[in-house]
């Protein structure tokens, strides 16, 4: 049995989130979710994320693609393996050979786990809508008319 591990905040669920799941899941026996805690969300990337970590995590268990969650509180990346034993790790194509990616790669063949990457969905991203969201709660300016 193939055990495949995609990892993601999963912040603001949207179809580049569907995608990876779905192309996981057809590529493995068993799919785990690794959903990135607030903590660590903020710490890479500035800011919390709007839905927080348990609700996060309910919304992905209940996506019929995955197998099981696990959250993620460690940025070391082969904590998650170590406590799950999983034999793929799924991640976008925008790491693909980038220093961080090579670094990932170098780790994981260490302890045998193969990555494989996935088209990033480039016009959707949890970072695009939040901006989106936040631009329409804004006020608009009203206009005064003498």
């Amino acid at each position: 049995m193939i055990i495949g591990y995609a990892a993601g905040a999963f912040d603001l669920f949207h179809i580049g989130h569907l995608n990876i799941l779905r192309q996981a899941r057809a590529r493995c026996d068993f799919l785990v979710a690794g959903v990135v805690s607030d903590e660590m969300v903020e710490a890479a990337k500035g800011a919390r994320p709007v839905i927080p970590t348990l609700e996060r995590a309910e919304i992905v268990e209940h996506i019929s693609l995955v197998d099981q969650v696990y959250i993620e509180t460690s940025s070391d990346r082969l904590q998650a393996w170590r406590d799950l034993g999983y034999h793929v790790f799924f991640k976008g194509d925008d790491w693909k050979g980038t220093s961080k990616g090579r670094e990932l790669e170098r780790r994981f063949a260490a302890v045998g786990v193969r990555i494989e990457y996935f088209p990033y969905t480039m016009h959707t991203s949890s970072t695009q809508l939040r901006v989106a969201l936040n631009a329409l709660s804004q006020p608009r300016e009203s206009i005064h008319r003498a």
